[in-house]
């Protein structure tokens, strides 16, 4: 299959810059348009700071405030510049990361989207759903679920089903 767009949510995190590693060695293959998307909740520093006092550092799945989205962006584009990708685009989306990953793949015609696994394997993942099983279900493109885990392969249940 040609994939022309290709679309890679990042949180910053070093699963998801594994996952856009992944993707923008795909797209510099093909060669392909890369999409970088980061989904963010657009928080002030003050409501940042209350937030992390509250609850302690935000969940590891969603991004707060317009900064650490851009922080986690550009973290993105030198990994995929380093891959090899070289039609690399970035945006920020409001919102959850699951949806905002199949909004823009519809909106832009992506061929590809590209999730790490983190999450998957966790608890909250199974009882809350996980972006990668959210997106791999409902996306009408490919979807890629890079394996970003420290060690092996595990099964759900497993005694070390942790991330990283």
């Amino acid at each position: 299959m040609r994939y022309g767009t290709i679309i890679v949510g990042t949180d910053g995190s070093e699963s998801a810059l594994k996952a856009v590693e992944q993707a923008a060695e795909i797209a510099a293959a093909r060669p392909a348009r890369l999409l970088l998307v980061c989904a963010y909740h657009p928080l002030t520093a003050k409501e940042q700071s209350i937030l992390a006092a509250a609850v302690g550092p935000t969940s590891m799945y969603q991004v707060a405030g317009t900064d650490a989205a851009k922080e986690a962006l550009e973290a993105a584009r030198q990994r995929a510049a380093e891959a090899g990708a070289s039609d690399v685009t970035t945006t920020l989306v409001k919102g959850d990361p699951g949806q905002a990953l199949l909004t823009t793949a519809k909106k832009q015609g992506a061929d590809l989207i590209v999730v790490g696994s983190r999450g998957i394997n966790t608890l909250s993942g199974r009882l809350l759903g996980s972006v990668p099983a959210d997106v791999s279900q409902r996306a009408s493109c490919d979807v890629l679920i890079v394996h970003t885990m420290k060690g092996g392969p595990r099964t759900f249940g497993s005694s070390d089903d942790t991330d990283d």
